[in-house]
């Protein structure tokens, strides 16, 4: 790993707080998340911290607030996830893996610069989320704007602007020494233009003025292009999780 493993857990700490759910429960130091659909990060159990005596009390708590909401039961499990063998004990309770991610990370460096073509808002303009919104599945545009809304302050938002148009969007979130890479989206007809990078760019810079020491974001591993991009850019995987689900 390009980071320690404590800044791996920070990183996964900061990536719950950058996207938070629209209702939350402590169940012994796992954070319980809903949102009613769409994003699986804000409907699924973070497992960061274990508190309790019982996993399986707990995973049963967490199944009964999901069946409540009419809702599967869902744990992101990742590498720095508690207890340390949190994955097997769900997949012998029924849980079925899915949904792989990478979480992946870079140093900021000190001389980044905001492109002249990137603009800066501390909420989303109309046209931002009309780019964001034009690439997600309609149940997670459904939600998007109400998650947007809860966004931790201070968060900048990104527009690539090009002949008068907004053709790229991206999200920053610092925390400490961490600053997130979110929401990143292109127009179709804009794609492989170069608008992913300038929003990448003037995120860096912001990283920079915040006196962040890394960028970080989460991804699909299944989306190659988007891994590709990322590593073209600096980015090297920190870390990886995935989705156990129970219906």
């Amino acid at each position: 790993m390009p980071v320690s493993r404590d800044i791996l857990l920070a990183i996964e700490q900061a990536a719950v707080r950058s996207w938070p759910a629209l209702e939350t429960n402590d169940i012994e130091g796992w954070l319980w998340r809903f949102a009613s659909g769409g994003s699986l990060r804000a409907n699924s159990v973070a497992a960061l911290a274990f508190t309790g005596p019982s996993v399986e009390a707990a995973v049963a708590e967490a199944e009964r607030r999901y069946r409540a909401k009419g809702a599967p039961c869902r744990f992101t499990v990742a590498e720095v996830s508690v207890p340390g063998d949190l994955d097997s004990r769900l997949a012998g309770l029924g849980y079925a893996r899915s949904e792989d991610h990478v979480t992946m990370a870079k140093a900021v460096p000190a001389d980044a610069r905001l492109p002249g073509e990137v603009e800066l808002s501390p909420e989303p303009t109309a046209e931002w989320l009309n780019v964001y919104l034009s690439g997600l599945a309609a149940d997670r545009k459904a939600i998007a704007p109400a998650i947007l809304a809860g966004l931790p302050a201070p968060r900048t938002f990104f527009a690539c602007r090009r002949a008068g148009s907004v053709l790229g969007a991206g999200l920053t979130i610092p925390d400490g020494e961490l600053a997130s890479v979110q929401c990143m989206a292109t127009l179709p007809a804009a794609q492989r233009q170069g608008c992913a990078r300038a929003v990448l760019r003037a995120i860096e810079a912001q990283a920079a003025a915040c006196r962040c020491r890394y960028l970080y974001l989460q991804t699909e591993s299944a989306n190659v292009g988007a891994v590709a991009l990322y590593q073209s850019f600096g980015f090297h995987v920190a870390g990886r999780y995935h989705i156990r689900m129970r219906s």
